[in-house]
């Protein structure tokens, strides 16, 4: 056989042989074998996207639903009690997820002014005591407040008034009682003699106006000077002239 006849052949064993040394198709990925957990899928998140059991963007979303219930209990004088539920805590709470919250910062300062009017009740009752106290719970909210100060001023100086207190046994006077009238009785000759002004303070108008004319037959043809305040307390206070 020539030359030329063993190169024609060798080219086509070649190749055969080149196509049976090479890798075998690969079989569609469908068809490969699958490992037990080849459906979990690993990524790493960025910082961005980690999230927590509690994080600040799920905290901010409670804000309004607690600012909603600060200012309820703010409305119900639930100032600083009960200690679980009251309007300062709450507003504490907000400002710890948002420390520049207008409404929170507001409504501690509210929690303060309402502790002032308080305390300027009690005082003008002479319940010197209890105003002293609710000063203190102001305080307590901020101290750095400027109405506090004014407000223990007119404490001091309501304290050192020569006015008259009067603190009233409420089911004598509810029973519209002996006792009672003759109480009121006395209480107007004092009125008359110190040429008095009468603060009377009852839990409803029905008894102050009881007590008003009471008074006032108790003194007959002198004309008592006088107001009437609703309040939970029973009592009369009478403020010397030149203190009214």
């Amino acid at each position: 056989m020539s030359m030329k006849s063993r190169r024609f052949l060798f080219f086509p064993f070649a190749a055969l042989l080149l196509s049976s040394c090479q890798a075998p198709p690969l079989e569609p990925a469908a068809e490969e074998p699958r490992l037990a957990n080849d459906s979990l899928v690993i990524r790493v998140l960025s910082d961005a996207e980690v999230f927590t059991g509690s994080s600040r963007a799920d905290n901010r979303s409670m804000i309004p639903d607690i600012l909603y219930a600060a200012l309820q209990a703010l409305s119900e004088d639930r100032l600083l009690t009960p200690v679980d539920d009251n309007a300062h805590s709450r507003f504490k709470h907000v400002l710890a997820m948002d420390p520049r919250n207008e409404l929170a910062l507001q409504g501690l300062q509210d929690i303060v002014v309402r502790y002032l009017q308080l305390a300027e009740e009690s005082m003008r009752r002479g319940i010197f005591d209890e105003a002293e106290t609710l000063l203190g719970r102001a305080r307590f909210v901020d101290p750095s407040h400027p109405g506090i100060a004014s407000a223990a001023e007119a404490l001091r100086l309501e304290m050192n008034s020569n006015d008259l207190f009067f603190k009233l046994d409420y089911p004598n006077y509810s029973a519209h009682s002996e006792a009672a009238q003759n109480e009121l009785a006395d209480i107007a000759r004092q009125t008359r003699e110190h040429e008095a002004f009468f603060l009377i303070t009852a839990p409803n108008d029905d008894l102050a106006r009881w007590m008003v004319s009471v008074m006032r037959e108790a003194v007959s043809g002198y004309r008592l000077r006088g107001n009437i305040e609703l309040s939970s307390r029973l009592g009369i206070r009478l403020r010397m002239p030149g203190e009214e």
